[in-house]
Formats: structure tokens, sequence, C-alpha cells
């Protein structure tokens, strides 16, 4: 596979054509009477057009035909696809899964599209506020089939496999430990190499940004310019009435045959786009004195509510980094939270849950649900001693957090048969170690 090359910068304003079809950008203006190389132009957009400047999205796209051209859609079988929050009936405990099921290619092929789970989430489509968490089981690529979504915007987290994406906009090749986020309208279809599975935080209405810095100050966290946006690229392929473009619409599915591939955007500019980013590229911020910060300083992307300082969802990292706070239980602490948080693991062993919290698997602490560190956790680290350390080298865990409660579908609950029964067992060798006749405590420090 020939390198992909990509455009870098957070939400910038982008032009790009296919060197096929050098000057196919009109000059000085979005929608002459006659485009160059005769093409089509089609404007995109992601906000509305009274939008304030700053938070205006659109891109104008110049196509071999609009994507128009189609037959009527027809609703088609939803598999595992829901935004039906009562299922079942409300689970306030301690959820955790065991790594989700990849079918096997040689006894059922199943797509991106065909292996899409929806497993939690809150809120309503139709009034554009809310979210919803899908894990994605696939073995086989999308072929002459593509998706777009009518509803939100999707952040996909690769764990297992990589995923060639092919975009209207161009391709991006994202691997384990990369994110992407495909936003709200734009057609994409992915081939796969191998079994696939990931995680897909959906948002309804609202788009994700960078979180503000405050006193961080001007640079940290995620840094604009390592998010990478693919470069125009076309095909201009004929599938006579053998190209199915699907779509996700007040989170019911529908088709629409065409005759021809969506991906015939021979350029493009811009600011609303799909992009990728690199994990590894993340600025850890943490404490160098004492006491665990809040996990909010590992915020990769934010999509804000109408209430200052609160998400619809944050999507939150643990990377690799240095522990030295003094006099501190440096694992997460006990705590109860008016956030509903959904955690999952690509690589390597989470601090906090050495055990059965597994690549592939995931958790969910619900609104004002306690969770923290496991007995064997807590037990090691208050007696540990306290020089610099490596924390989570080879492992990315992450986490979606929602101001919203989150309801827990049947196939998250039930059909999965991934739900660990024994998970609340991991808190019951916590032990009393209190000493009322005596104040200081014990440990090495």
């Amino acid at each position: 596979m020939a390198e992909l090359k990509y455009i870098p910068g957070f939400g910038n304003e982008c032009a790009s054509e296919d060197p096929r079809c050098p000057g196919a950008l009109p000059e000085g203006q979005n929608n002459p009477q006659v485009c160059p190389y005769n093409l089509y132009a089609e404007q995109l957009s992601g906000s509305a057009f009274t939008c304030p400047r700053s938070t205006n999205k659109r891109s104008w796209l110049y196509r071999i035909l609009p994507s128009v051209c189609h037959k009527p859609f027809e609703s088609i079988d939803q598999g595992h696809v829901t935004h039906n929050w009562d299922e079942v009936d409300p689970d306030p405990n301690q959820l955790r899964w065991k790594p989700f099921e990849i079918p096997k290619a040689s006894q059922k092929k199943v797509d991106f599209v065909s292996g899409l789970h929806t497993l939690c989430g809150a809120g309503d489509i139709r009034s554009n506020n809310g979210l919803a968490i899908h894990i994605f089981l696939c073995n086989t690529s999308m072929g002459n089939r593509c998706f777009y979504n009518s509803d939100g915007d999707f952040l996909i987290v690769p764990q297992k496999g990589k995923l060639l994406i092919y975009t209207e906009f161009g391709k991006m090749l994202v691997q384990p430990n990369e994110i992407c986020v495909i936003q709200r309208g734009m057609r994409f279809s992915i081939d796969v190499f191998e079994e696939n599975r990931g995680y897909i935080l959906e948002v309804y209405g609202v788009h994700f940004e960078l979180p503000d810095l405050g006193p961080i100050g001007a640079n940290g966290l995620a840094n604009p310019r390592d998010f990478l946006i693919p470069v125009a690229w076309y095909e201009d392929r004929q599938v006579p009435g053998g190209y199915t473009v699907i779509n996700k619409y007040q989170g019911k599915l529908f088709a629409a045959k065409q005759n021809v591939s969506p991906f015939n955007v021979v350029a493009w500019h811009g600011n609303y786009t799909p992009y990728k980013y690199n994990l590894e590229n993340f600025m850890v911020i943490n404490s160098v004195a004492f006491d665990h910060a809040d996990p909010s300083i590992f915020t990769v992307l934010t999509a804000k509510s109408v209430r200052p300082g609160v998400a619809v969802a944050d999507f939150v990292i643990f990377p690799p980094r240095w522990g030295v706070a003094d006099k501190t239980f440096r694992p997460p602490y006990y705590h109860r939270n008016c956030m509903s948080e959904f955690m999952g693991l690509i690589k390597g062993h989470y601090e906090a849950k050495q055990g059965e919290f597994l690549p592939g698997g995931g958790s969910l602490h619900s609104s004002m649900t306690p969770h923290g560190p496991d007995a064997d956790c807590f037990e090691k680290a208050s007696k540990a001693k306290l020089a610099p350390e490596r924390i989570a080298d080879g492992t990315m865990a992450f986490m979606f957090e929602s101001s919203l409660s989150m309801a827990v579908t049947k196939w998250g609950l039930k059909s999965s048969s991934c739900l660990d029964e024994n998970y609340y067992k991991c808190w019951e060798p916590l032990k009393s170690h209190f000493t009322p006749e005596s104040r200081k405590p014990a440990g090495p420090n």
C-alpha cells in the first residue's frame, strides 16, 4: 500500500485537489456556472448557515456526479444498532465486559456496518442532544457499500486491526493507538485486512473540539498540528445498480442503490472534514508535587453541551507517563461521579485494574455509582515506596465520559454474552485498616 498523504491541523480551512486534475478548484468563487473539468459543485454543511464564523463548518466538494444521484432509500435490517434506551430496565451496578468476540470470517462475513453493536447511550436523536457508544466487530471489507450518519459524529477507536477508510475527502489509514473522526453526513467505506474490533463514540448535534487549556497555557494535551486530514483522491468507477449507500437516520438504517462510486470528489475546500490522530502524540500533563489530579487533564477531544464546562462527551486517554507525586496514593482514587464513565482498553494493563479488565473489553460506571482500584491495587499502592516510576508503559486505556446518564442496551446486558457477572468481587477483599487508637497511618512513608 502506497504511503498516504495528509494535511496537518485541527479545524483548519484547507484546500485539496487530486494531482491528476490540477486546477480543479474554482478560482475566486465556490459555484461557478461551469466548474473546471465540468465537475459538479456540492456543499456539505456541518452547522447552521447562520452560526458565528468561529463555529461555522462547511466544505465545498467538486465531484464527477452529485451525491443526489441514487435510487430511493428503503429501510433495512437494524442488526444490533439502536437508540432505544428503554429496551431493558436501568442497572446502576458497576458493569464490566470481557473482550467482545469477533465473528470468524470462515463462519460468517461481517463488515463494519453489519458489525455495529450499540452498547449504551442517552438522549434523543431528533432533538440533536445525546450520545451512543457502539462496539464494532468485523472481518471483511465493505466492498461496494458505504455508510453515512445523519444523526451525529463518529469517533472511531480501533483496538485490533487497521482500517483503510475511504472518504469523500480522501483516504485514511487508522491503526490501533490512533483514532479518527468521521463527522455527520460524510460518506465512508472501510477495508479491513484481518479480524477487527474497536469502539465508537457517537455524539448528536455537536462536534468534537479541542478542550480549552486555561491555566495550562497555549500548548499541551493534543496539539492541533498533530491532527491529520486526508488529501483529495477520486475514483471514476461505474457500478451499474450495484453500489449501496447506507444511511443511519433517526437511529434507523436505510439503503439506496446507485450506479457509481460515491468517492468521486476530485477537489474540495473548507473546514468540515474527517481527521485522524495518533495517541502517542499526546502531551501529558500530570502532578509533580502531591495528590492525584482529575482525569480531565487527559482530555483529547470534547463535545460541549449548552452548560459551560459540562460536556455531552469527553474522550480521555491514560497514556504512558511518569508518576512522581510524593505522599500520595498514586492510582485513581475511589470516587462517585455525577458523570457517566465508559472505559476501554486498546492494549496493555490498566493500572487500577490489573486482572480482568482486558483489551477489547470495557466497563461502565454510571452516575453516582462508586468505583475505584481493586483490592490488590489498593494494597500495593498503599505500601509502595514512592520513587519516580513509569506508569502504563505499553498500555493505552481510554474513557468516554458524559454528563448524560447512559442506559445499557439489551445486547450489552444480555445477548453479547460478554458481561462479567463477577466484577463486583474485585472489591470484596477490601478490608478496614481503621486505627481509632492512633492517628498516624501505617506505611513506608
